[in-house]
């Protein structure tokens, strides 16, 4: 599973102030002093009802790309130099505006401008189902569009859609707000190869921009009945290098273990209520089933089915995204009490 390296940091410019404090935000933002919200993790998406025959979306960006939804119609991509796209001549009435973000940024990220529209916006509820779905490159969608598994590094970050990742094709079914803090290469202790030893996924878990040490995730508001995890590959898919701290493999499982379950123990304290689905493949799921089992609670772990990855550097496809999301799908069937 490869790391994707991105672009350099992004230079970010200033933005007009978001147009309603009333706007439906999935995922982690920093809202900025000009009413900008800043961000960088994937399938970020931003949702307004408003009353009126169009609207503009304004995206500061240098490398990302979006995708624009009226009343659940796709109306175009924003990608980077085209910081605005519209819809006009929308019959006159209440209509609903949605801005996904498809890609993954690991340096910089994105502006969210705001809406602009020809009417007035109106009050957008949040869903009454919340998910979180923490992982990877699998569940970032890397190179997920790919019609090659031979990819350059452009076409790896043109080619992914984290929008058609499982994550978010199964909250959708669910009519759940969600969020996706994945970070393609990151493991538990080891991340792809061994490489930067010290910006593992439960570090990066804690940023409210992933590329940006200093930002602090706030998730205060933020308590999803549902958080699906699916980590490991990263940790167990490359040989241990000379100098790396685990002396062998032995080593480097217990280390996995335990510091999965500080992960999982520091996710339970901070949303008590919530119920949680784990992932994983061999090698390493007989260590997550001891993770779930020593969490003090039942926690069901599915092993992922056999896949066709061909996506970009043998990733999961489009097809296996669906067939990754119908598994969950049914194991969430089986957590008696989730919508409670």
């Amino acid at each position: 599973m490869r790391r994707l390296w991105m672009l350099g940091a992004l230079a970010l410019m200033a933005a007009a102030p978001a147009s309603s404090p009333e706007m439906n935000v999935g995922g982690r933002v920093v809202k900025q002093a000009d009413g900008g919200m800043r961000f960088g993790w994937p399938a970020i998406y931003f949702e307004q009802r408003f009353k009126g025959t169009g609207v503009v979306a304004t995206v500061q960006t240098e490398t990302e790309i979006f995708r624009l939804y009226v009343d659940g119609k796709d109306r175009g991509t924003i990608r980077p130099g085209a910081l605005t796209l519209g819809v006009k001549g929308l019959p006159q009435g209440e209509h609903v505006v949605r801005l996904e973000k498809l890609t993954e940024s690991q340096s910089g990220g994105a502006v969210f401008g705001g809406f602009k529209f020809d009417g007035v916006p109106l009050a957008t509820p949040h869903r009454a189902r919340r998910i979180e779905f923490i992982g990877d490159s699998h569940s970032a969608g890397y190179g997920n569009t790919s019609t090659s598994r031979t990819c350059t590094q452009k076409e790896i970050h043109d080619t992914t859609d984290t929008q058609q990742a499982f994550g978010p094709l199964v909250a959708k079914r669910f009519d759940a707000d969600y969020r996706v803090n994945a970070y393609s290469g990151a493991g538990i202790v080891r991340n792809y190869n061994g490489v930067a030893p010290q910006q593992n996924l439960p570090v990066l878990y804690a940023r409210a921009i992933p590329g940006e040490e200093a930002s602090t995730a706030n998730d205060a508001g933020w308590q999803p009945q549902l958080i699906v995890i699916k980590l490991g590959s990263n940790d167990f898919s490359t040989p241990l290098h000379a100098g790396e701290k685990w002396a062998d493999q032995a080593a480097l499982h217990a280390d996995y273990r335990a510091s999965y379950s500080r992960f999982l123990a520091m996710l339970i304290a901070r949303h008590p209520k919530a119920h949680f689905l784990l992932m994983a493949h061999d090698p390493f799921i007989e260590d997550v089933r001891a993770v779930a089992a020593a969490a003090g609670r039942d926690i069901p772990v599915i092993r992922t089915v056999d896949m066709e990855l061909t996506g970009c550097d043998w990733h999961p496809s489009l097809k296996d995204d669906r067939t990754v999301a119908d598994q969950i799908e049914k194991a969430i069937g089986g957590i008696k009490g989730l919508w409670d």
